[in-house]
C-alpha cells in the first residue's frame, strides 16, 4: 500500500474521531478545576447564594454591588491560611478581590452543604 493511500485512510479516521469527540464534549458543561482556589470558587458559585444582614447592609452602600461580588467569586483569591475553618455548621472562606472601581475587598463566605452565605464584605 502506498504512502498516499495510508495517509488518506489516516485522515479519514482522524476526521471521524474528531467529529465524535466534538459531539461528546459539546453537550457537557466541562470544567478543569484542578487547583484548590478554582474548586472552592466553583463550589461557591454553583450553590444557592444568600446574603447575611451585615453583607446586605454593605451592599446598600455605594462602593460595592452584587456584580462585584460575582466577579470576586469568579476571579478572586482564597486565603487558605485563614479559611476552611468550621463555623456555624459550615466552613468559613476568606476571598480577596476587587470592585469595578478598583477598590480591594475581602469577602467572608460560609460554605454549607446546601448553600453559601456571604457573611461580610470588608473594604481594604
Amino acid at each position: 500500500m502506498k504512502f498516499v493511500h495510508r495517509f488518506a485512510y489516516y485522515l479519514v479516521g482522524f476526521v471521524i474521531g474528531c467529529f465524535f469527540v466534538a459531539l461528546v464534549f459539546s453537550g457537557k458543561d466541562t470544567r478543569c478545576n484542578y487547583f484548590p482556589n478554582a474548586r472552592v470558587l466553583n463550589d461557591l458559585r454553583n450553590k444557592p447564594f444568600h446574603y447575611d444582614i451585615e453583607a446586605s447592609r454593605r451592599l446598600s452602600e455605594d462602593w460595592v454591588d452584587t456584580l462585584d461580588i460575582k466577579n470576586t467569586l469568579t476571579n478572586g483569591d482564597v486565603d487558605f491560611d485563614k479559611s476552611n475553618i468550621k463555623e456555624e455548621g459550615g466552613k468559613l472562606y476568606i476571598i480577596y478581590g476587587k470592585t469595578s472601581k478598583d477598590v480591594d475587598i475581602t469577602l467572608e463566605v460560609i460554605n454549607y452543604t446546601d448553600k453559601a452565605v456571604l457573611r461580610n464584605i470588608i473594604k481594604k
